[in-house]
């Protein structure tokens, strides 16, 4: 007979794995208050915001690559982020009253930053430099380029809501492949990169997001049904593509986020993976067609 001293001691419960749902909720709300704010009432502080987020994103991808060997310039790069993004949109909202056009300004900023991030290695030797120099071009054109068409969107006539129809496409692209990823999806879309992602969810994300583009181009801005869906469309092939971009890096050097710097929701750059690259996209799609 067994004794009660002896009997075995139970398990203990397993742990939950996942999300820290409260912490990604508290985050979450906070970043949408601040876009929301900042972008109805005070534009500079959206772009503040924006550049902040890229200035973390670029660290995060700083850290990222050293795990392969490859050490980026991080101070000119941060410095040369505040001026390509800020720079740019200071000049498209000047240029109307005879600034410099916002082409000069991006061009000659993205120029000194690739120039200072060269030679901000230089004193490290040949050892490993062309690694370094292609880890820096690649995180400038990968952030603060890309981002910098975000404040082009905003300096242009009813930027804001150009903005708002852009972000509202994405999310809807997200949400769109999630449901019917999760619900229909049999076919892997991308198996050596996002194991996850199918068929099934892309067709959802392009309803989804096509919906939701001649939804909020109709009523935001009075826009014709068709551009929606253009816009819709552009933003799950571009905004699907940032996300697997991201996930080839993250596949690459070993790491499941980027970082842990949003509670709940991983790194800055799990989060705007999609968007940097859809922004370029939409800032083409208004700026070339008719409308």
């Amino acid at each position: 007979m067994t004794s009660p001293d002896s009997a075995p001691t139970p398990a203990p419960a397993p742990v939950k794995a996942g999300r820290d749902l409260p912490a990604a909720i508290l985050v979450g709300v906070g970043l949408l208050a601040a876009v929301v704010v900042t972008l109805i009432w005070w534009h500079p502080g959206f772009i503040l915001l924006i550049v902040v987020l890229t200035c973390m994103g670029a660290v995060e991808v700083h850290h990222a690559l050293k795990r392969i060997g490859m050490n980026s310039a991080i101070v000119p790069i941060v410095v040369g982020t505040i001026a390509i993004i800020g720079g740019t949109y200071a000049a498209a909202i000047l240029q109307p009253i005879g600034g410099i056009p916002w082409h000069e300004v991006l061009l000659g900023c993205l120029a000194m930053t690739v120039l200072l991030a060269l030679v901000w290695r230089m004193p490290g030797g040949a050892d490993g430099y062309v690694k370094d120099a292609a880890a820096s071009l690649f995180t400038i054109s990968y952030i603060p380029l890309l981002a910098s068409f975000i404040g082009l969107l905003l300096a242009s006539p009813h930027g804001a809501w150009k903005l708002v129809m852009l972000a509202l496409c994405v999310v809807g692209s997200d949400t769109g492949g999630y449901a019917f990823g999760a619900t229909l999806g049999r076919h892997p879309m991308a198996p050596n990169i996002s194991p996850k992602k199918t068929w099934e969810g892309l067709a959802g994300s392009v309803v989804t997001a096509s919906a939701v583009g001649m939804a909020a181009g109709g009523l935001l801005l009075h826009l014709p049904w068709w551009f929606g869906l253009a816009m819709g469309v552009s933003c799950v092939i571009f905004g699907t593509a940032g996300d697997l971009i991201e996930s080839l890096i993250k596949r690459d050097v070993g790491i499941k986020d980027m970082s842990s710097s949003l509670p709940g929701h991983g790194g800055v750059m799990d989060r705007l993976d999609s968007m940097l690259v859809a922004a370029p996209a939409g800032w083409l799609l208004f700026t070339l067609l008719p409308v």
